[in-house]
Formats: C-alpha cells, sequence, structure tokens
C-alpha cells in the first residue's frame, strides 16, 4: 500500500522523507497527464536532507521532505510557465521561485513536479487538449472528469502522490476538483497569500491555495503558504449556527449530492449544530456582478491571441474574448456594485458561523460526453462554478471537505464565511470532517 494514501500528514511520521520521493516519483512517471513536468533531483534532496535532519534531532516542519506538487501556473526558478498551454512555449523562464514556493522550500518541502491544468486556468471542468485530461481517480470503471481549473494538482493528492498539491482559486478552481474528487481544497482570503509569480486569470479574484487529504493538513501548508502560525483553535461543533441558503444553491442538486448532503446536515445537527435554511436572496445577484475573469483575462491575452489564437484551446479562446465587449465604464461600475453587495453580504453573514452548501451540484461527469459536445461542456461548467464562485465575489474564505459515503462518487461540502474569517472556517470545516468521519 503507498503510504502516501494516509489520512493525514503525521500518520507519515514513522516513514522515511527520501522514501515517500521515491515512491511520489516512481507513481507520478505512471500517472498519465497528472504532471507536465518533474523535479527529481531537487525533491530527493529535499528528502533526504529532512532524514538526515530528523536523525540529528533537530525539529523540523513537518512538511519537510515531504513531496509536494506545484500547479503549472506558478512560477520555478529556470523554468517557463506554461500554465497548460502551448502558447508561451519559448518565452523567457522565471528568473526566481514565486513567493508561495520559496517559502515551501525554506519548509523544506520536496518539490517533485508541476501539474496539469486547464489551459490558462479558465474552466472548471479540468480539459486540456494539448497535456491530456487527467482521469478522476474516484471511478475505476468510466473516465470522469477531475474539474479544475487544478485538475493536476487534485489527482496527485487524491492517488497518493503528493501530501499536498499548490493551486489557484478565481471562481472554484481549487474547491471544484477537491470536491469531485474526493479531498479537502481551501480558498483563503485572496489578500493572505501573495499571487506574485503566477500567470493571472483575474487578478480581481485569483488566489493561491492548498489541497490535502484532511483539513488539519490543509491548515498546515495554508500557514506556510500565507505565512502564518498553524494553530486554529478547537471548536466544538454543539451550537455553531451553520446557515444552509435556499436561493441559488441548491438548485438542480444531481440526486447523489441532494442526498449525501442531507445525511450530512442530519449528522451535523444530531452533533448539536444549529442548521438553519436562509433565504439569502442576494445570491441571486452574483452571476450579474462576478463578471471580472473576462476583461481583465482579454487585458492580459490579446497580444497573444492575435498572434496565436488557433493554438489556444477553442473554448478558452472563446471565454477569454467574451470579455473585449466591457466598456471602461462599465468595467468600473462592476467593482462599484460588487463592493456594495459584499458589504450587504457580510452583514446578512453577521448572525451565523458560517455559510454551508454544496460545493458543486453534480458529481463528475464523463470526459468523453464533455469532450464530445460544447453544450455539454459549457453547461457542466457553468454549474461547477456556480456556487463556488460566489465566495470568490465575496472576497471570502472557503473549505471543500467530502460529505458522500464510502465507496461512492465524491461529494463536496463548502463551509464559507467573509473576507479574514479564516481561522474560524478552518475550525468549523475541522470540527464539521470529524463529526462526519465519525459516522
Amino acid at each position: 500500500m503507498n503510504p502516501l494514501t494516509a489520512k493525514s500528514i503525521p500518520a507519515l511520521a514513522r516513514y522515511s522523507r527520501y522514501s515517500l520521493v521515491e515512491i511520489s516519483l516512481e507513481e507520478a512517471e505512471k500517472s498519465a497527464s497528472v504532471f507536465t513536468k518533474l523535479y527529481p533531483d531537487a525533491a530527493r534532496a529535499a528528502g533526504e536532507h529532512a532524514d538526515k535532519m530528523r536523525a540529528a534531532g533537530v525539529e523540523v516542519s513537518p512538511l519537510a521532505g515531504l513531496p509536494v506538487s506545484i500547479k503549472d501556473l506558478i512560477d520555478i526558478a529556470g523554468e517557463t510557465t506554461l500554465a497548460g498551454s502551448t502558447v508561451l512555449r519559448g518565452t523567457a523562464p522565471a528568473k526566481s521561485d514565486a513567493p508561495v514556493v520559496k517559502r515551501l522550500r525554506i519548509a523544506g518541502a520536496a518539490i517533485v513536479g508541476k501539474t496539469n491544468m486547464t489551459e490558462f486556468a479558465y474552466s472548471g471542468v479540468g480539459l486540456n487538449p494539448h497535456y491530456g485530461t487527467p482521469a478522476n481517480p474516484a471511478d475505476k470503471t468510466l473516465a470522469r472528469i477531475p474539474g479544475g481549473s487544478s485538475s493536476g494538482a487534485a489527482v496527485s493528492v487524491a492517488t497518493g502522490l503528493c501530501v499536498a498539491a499548490i493551486g489557484s482559486d478565481t471562481g472554484g478552481s481549487i474547491r471544484i476538483p477537491a470536491a469531485l474528487c474526493g479531498i479537502v481544497g481551501f480558498k483563503p482570503t485572496a489578500r493572505r497569500v501573495p499571487t506574485a509569480g503566477t500567470v493571472p486569470l483575474s487578478p480581481t479574484l485569483d488566489t493561491i491555495c492548498a489541497m490535502t487529504r484532511s483539513v488539519d493538513d490543509c491548515i498546515l501548508v495554508d500557514s506556510i503558504i500565507a505565512d502564518t502560525p498553524p494553530s486554529i483553535p478547537d471548536l466544538p461543533l454543539a451550537g455553531v449556527r451553520l446557515a444552509v441558503p435556499q436561493t441559488v444553491t441548491l438548485d438542480g442538486l444531481d440526486p447523489h449530492v441532494a442526498a449525501a448532503f442531507s445525511a450530512a446536515l442530519s449528522s451535523l445537527s444530531s452533533a448539536g449544530a444549529k442548521i438553519v435554511d436562509v433565504p439569502f436572496g442576494l445570491l441571486a445577484e452574483a452571476a450579474d456582478l462576478n463578471k471580472f475573469s473576462g476583461p481583465e483575462s482579454f487585458a492580459w491575452h490579446r497580444g497573444l491571441l492575435a498572434r496565436h489564437e488557433a493554438e489556444y484551446d477553442f473554448r478558452v479562446a472563446r471565454r477569454i474574448k467574451m470579455g473585449e465587449s466591457m466598456s471602461a465604464a462599465d468595467y468600473i461600475d462592476m467593482h462599484r456594485k460588487r463592493r456594495d453587495w459584499i458589504t450587504r453580504m457580510e452583514e446578512a453573514l453577521g448572525p451565523f458561523d458560517s455559510l454551508i452548501m454544496p460545493t458543486v451540484p453534480m458529481v463528475a461527469p464523463p470526459i468523453a460526453e464533455l469532450e464530445g459536445s460544447e453544450d455539454a461542456f459549457f453547461k457542466a461548467n457553468s454549474l461547477l462554478l456556480r456556487n463556488p464562485s460566489t465566495i470568490n465575489l465575496l472576497d471570502g474564505c472557503a473549505v471543500s471537505l467530502p460529505c458522500h459515503a464510502e465507496g461512492t462518487l465524491p461529494v463536496g461540502l463548502m463551509v464559507a464565511g467573509p473576507a479574514m474569517s479564516d481561522r474560524k472556517i478552518l475550525a468549523v470545516a475541522r470540527a464539521i470532517e470529524h463529526t462526519l468521519q465519525a459516522r
């Protein structure tokens, strides 16, 4: 059995870090479309160094020497950052590691490689025609989408290739694949983690985040990339007020998702949580306000599109070009309306400890179904982004954690709150995780 499939990082304490890196690299070589680049020498060196320090009695970071993956829109020194594309081939390599990579290296992490992704992070589905689409490991009989845009990142954790993956989230790109692949994904308040050294999608909404196999592991990795203390106080679930929005977020749920979410709510209520159904009509405004990605991505891509549009994934190019038509006045007005919406949302959230909802309303559809039909692709993409993107618009934070029964297709439960409530949301998510695992 691969020890990297353990439930949490502390369970790996007895293993040689070098041996875990070797397992990661060996399995990564056999895993189709998960990685676009491997760094075996540097990863082995990090594992060996961690083992020597531990043998000498030196206290090291819990992440020291453990395999971690990096999404291919984050700079690693000496490498051209491709962001899941081919159009950036031949451009200058990164002069230095992105700040998040530097922080991981300081913590001793063994960075084993860069992970595949939706081209330029522009979809929640995870298809990539250039480097292939990694299959969702939750179904061994049918190739299903992994979710996106952090597709390879999620699969690298779900299959035990890494203990953690660093990705990005602009409208759900961490939480969507975490939900579909049955792992934990945390979108922090965007300003807490530097986005320097990354290929942007929407600077207004972009967030750098972590995926792991447990909430505690997410707390650890987030503390490293955000450069904050890792301690989160325990929060008893009894008495915690959880708001279940009735507007938009529960519409059109797949029956399996609806059943898993309902069962989770019952378990949380039995544990003493106060489940409150709330209209939250403000959520109906989100779709019209959340249109930053189009104009902001077009501003970055317009030169590349003029020269290389034929080399783009046509689905990505189509969405980026939609941003060309927005006027400067409309763009400025959208920012003003967003600020007003955030103020009203934060006031509505005041009586509650967190929002709680299905991360996405569906289980992972088959890859072939979405590759073969534009209509199916864009319909699925819209549904996948619907719930998580509201938290990006809110400038908030959110955790997606598994809530499905073992042996069934993964379903994510999202715990969310306003900006800078990260510690509280993580504490609530951990309490919910413990309750659901005890079922």
